[in-house]
């Protein structure tokens, strides 16, 4: 298709473009959890500062342009000319006071949002375990005693602490409008500290391509009352399904576009007796680290987990 052909076509393009951005989530600019706000100012003060070297350059381009046309007999012209301090301080002062400023509120900005730190709040955090599967997530509620797939639940306001892991290949643990992203990663432990400002239910994704299922591999996070939470606990206490030994076996199976799935118990050490699955894989673990904590599914103990606390 030429441009010539069809001027009008191309001209009217990047306004069609537009309209359909129009009907876009902007997730992460919309935040609803203080780990997200804090990444969302950091992108706005990093884009703001950027914009000061950006829309003065361009206008500058554009009146330069206009003032030296051809056409205007009026424009000084200085062929010999060589050098300007004034211009010199300019081009390389200005940009380098906003590196500066920028580079500093990125250091600050990065210790804070930190994903291994926990979150200061008065409120006693909930746990909740990840492990990525081909092609779902499982979430284990080592203080509650009860798993789930595909969805989790927390009161809002209170801390979430994260340990994420993988049954699999590499993938990202994603929850945009709470902020923060880690990998999920086969032998090792990552980390992710996030809370909700206000109840909600939020998408959660795989931000790693990880294979065919990987465009369904998504789950829910509902943030509720501490009453509802509670209330949610007990009903998934009440399911007749425990993540036993062949249960599991068949969630490892690579599976696509899996439906949430509650379960009342889980066997112990699940989520640790996974990630020793792959310590052969992490020279740089102690194979004493755990010691008495068996390293493969074949030798886990699979009477349930009936009790809050039992797996710790």
């Amino acid at each position: 298709m030429s441009k010539k052909r069809y001027p009008r076509l191309f001209g009217i393009l990047p306004f069609t473009g537009m309209l359909f951005l129009s009907g876009c989530d902007w997730t992460l600019l919309n935040p609803k959890g203080q780990v997200g706000i804090d990444e969302r100012n950091l992108i706005l003060i990093a884009f703001t500062l950027m914009l000061l070297v950006v829309v003065p350059v361009i206008i500058m381009a554009l009146a330069f342009a206009w003032k030296y046309r051809a056409s205007n007999k009026s424009a000084t012209y200085a062929p010999e000319w060589a050098h300007s301090t004034k211009i010199e301080m300019v081009v390389w002062g200005i940009p380098l006071l906003i590196i500066l400023a920028l580079g500093t509120v990125t250091y600050v900005s990065t210790h804070h949002l930190d994903p291994y730190r926990p979150l200061d709040h008065e409120a006693k955090p909930v746990t909740i375990e990840v492990v990525s599967l081909d092609w779902k997530w499982v979430f284990i509620y080592p203080e509650q005693g009860i798993a789930t797939v595909n969805k989790i639940v927390f009161p809002a306001n209170t801390p979430v602490n994260f340990r994420i892991t993988s049954d699999s290949v590499m993938n990202s643990f994603f929850i945009p409008a709470l902020g923060g992203q880690i990998y999920a990663m086969a032998g090792m432990t990552t980390q992710l500290h996030l809370i909700a400002n206000e109840n909600g239910e939020f998408d959660g994704i795989s931000a790693n391509y990880s294979g065919a299922g990987f465009t369904g591999m998504k789950f829910k996070a509902v943030a509720t009352s501490q009453a509802d939470f509670d209330s949610w606990v007990n009903e998934v206490k009440g399911s007749s399904k425990t993540l036993d030994a062949a249960t599991y076996d068949a969630l490892v199976k690579p599976s696509e576009n899996n439906p949430v799935e509650l379960y009342a118990s889980y066997a112990p050490n699940l989520f640790q007796t996974i990630v020793d699955k792959y310590e052969g894989m992490n020279p740089g673990k102690g194979h004493g680290e755990h010691k008495g904590e068996t390293a493969d599914m074949g030798g886990m103990d699979m009477s349930t987990h009936a009790a809050a606390g039992a797996e710790e």
